[in-house]
Formats: structure tokens, C-alpha cells, sequence
């Protein structure tokens, strides 16, 4: 690698680094200052979660193989009885099985 693709790249974090601190000091600051938080904004706060881990799942879903998208629906039903480790446990479990035994 040259010396200018090493520059690029550390600029690159560097800018990403400050972006996410800005964006999270920037949303603290916002909050902080409201004597109380309107619901419109509280309604959309609560939506961030799901948003987030829909932009996690639904790549891997779609541009995974059939033992992703086992996987992951074993890990939904197992999801809604169970949380936490049972239901990563039961995700990772069935995709490993699927990989090394079934679709090998």
C-alpha cells in the first residue's frame, strides 16, 4: 500500500469517528435542553430500536443463503417464548447444523 492510501483511509475513520461523536453528543445536547420531551419526538425515540435492528436483519435475510433465513426464523419463533441467549443460541445453533451437517 502507498503512503496516500494509508492517509485516506485514516482520514476516513477519523471523519466516520467524529460524525458518530457528533451525532450522539448532538441528540444528548437536544434532549437535555427540553424541559420535557413532546410525544411526537418520545414516539419516534421508542421507533429507533426496531429501525436499527431491521437494517441489521433484513441484509443479512436477503442477500443470505437458506441457512440464514432458517436460521433466523428458528430464532423468531424461539424469540417469542424465550430471550437473550436462547434465542441467539438457537439462531447460531441451527446456522451452524445447516452449514457443517445439512448444506455442506
Amino acid at each position: 500500500m502507498d503512503r496516500l492510501t494509508d492517509l485516506h483511509t485514516a482520514l476516513v475513520i477519523l471523519a466516520a469517528g467524529l460524525a458518530t461523536y457528533l451525532t450522539r453528543i448532538g441528540g444528548y445536547l437536544l434532549v437535555s435542553r427540553m424541559a420535557r420531551i413532546p410525544p411526537r419526538m418520545e414516539t419516534a425515540l421508542n421507533a429507533v430500536p426496531a429501525a436499527v435492528l431491521t437494517t441489521l436483519v433484513a441484509p443479512a435475510f436477503y442477500d443470505g443463503g437458506l441457512d440464514v433465513k432458517i436460521a433466523m426464523a428458528v430464532a423468531v419463533l424461539v424469540g417469542l417464548r424465550w430471550q437473550g441467549f436462547a434465542l441467539i443460541a438457537a439462531g447460531w445453533g441451527t446456522a451452524m447444523v445447516l452449514r457443517h451437517l445439512i448444506l455442506a
